[in-house]
């Protein structure tokens, strides 16, 4: 059994798996290219709250699909768009009455 790449062909990963399978939350189309904080936290909150699939409480589930964006995104994600998703998280935590984070690493 090989492990080589064939010529051609890119590799599937998880992350791709995960977005075209999982029925775990609905997004609203273009949730995360808002550039207003608050509004891609309250679309993600809505999402999250509206799911019957969701194996977690709603602020679990929002965050992690935020996590999960911010992290499949990696070193491609521009600095700027980085700290609007950042600062989602803080609204994210504020509108579930959350204590916010004291700060994130810079990027």
């Amino acid at each position: 059994m090989s492990t080589r790449k064939h010529a051609g062909h890119r590799p599937r990963r998880w992350s791709q798996k995960v977005t075209e399978t999982s029925h775990a939350m609905d997004l609203e189309k273009g949730v995360f290219s808002s550039d207003d904080p608050r509004r891609i936290a309250r679309s993600l909150k809505h999402s999250a709250e509206a799911s019957h699939s969701r194996k977690t409480d709603p602020f679990r589930s929002a965050m992690s699909m935020l996590n999960f964006y911010l992290n499949r995104a990696g070193r491609r994600l521009p600095g700027e768009r980085r700290r609007t998703l950042n600062a989602a998280k803080d609204e994210l935590r504020s509108l579930y009455g959350k204590p916010r984070r004291r700060s994130h690493p810079p990027h």
